[in-house]
């Protein structure tokens, strides 16, 4: 899908999977980010048995929390969904960092996270707001997955 389309589908709804997981505005320590990659790979299981699919929830996950962290603000949000076969990861923040110099982050090489999510995700979205940015991808696993 491209990025900012809207998907039409006539699918079932999705049922979230537990409660929203938070990320405070300033990730406190790398364990904060790997604790929310396998609680989103948690609840993906109760819904994908393959562990290669699982891989790429999980680095599609850490891809969008990073993506939040680096160019977003405020908490980072993040959901699970399903609709009993395919799985959606919405990771929300509070809209663009304006005027973040951070000048320990300027020779970091990044930007293949988007890059990564189109190749693994069956449908996926970048979506600007006044009130935040909300990256969300869906992953619809193999039969058999």
């Amino acid at each position: 899908m491209t990025p900012g389309a809207t998907p039409t589908t006539t699918e079932p709804a999705m049922e979230r999977l537990g409660d929203r997981l938070l990320l405070p505005g300033r990730p406190g320590a790398a364990g904060d980010g790997r604790a929310v990659r396998l609680a989103v790979r948690e609840r993906a299981a109760k819904v994908v048995g393959a562990p290669g699919v699982l891989d790429d929830i999980e680095l599609m996950t850490s891809e969008a929390i990073a993506n939040a962290v680096l160019h977003g603000s405020g908490a980072i949000r993040i959901a699970v969904a399903t609709d009993g076969r395919r799985v959606r990861v919405e990771v929300r923040d509070d809209g663009p960092a304006c005027g973040r110099a951070d000048p320990a982050r300027h020779g970091v090489d990044h930007g293949r996270g988007l890059a990564v999510i189109d190749a693994l995700a069956t449908e996926w979205a970048l979506e600007y707001a006044s009130c935040g940015t909300h990256l969300w991808f869906v992953v619809d696993p193999p039969p058999g997955a």
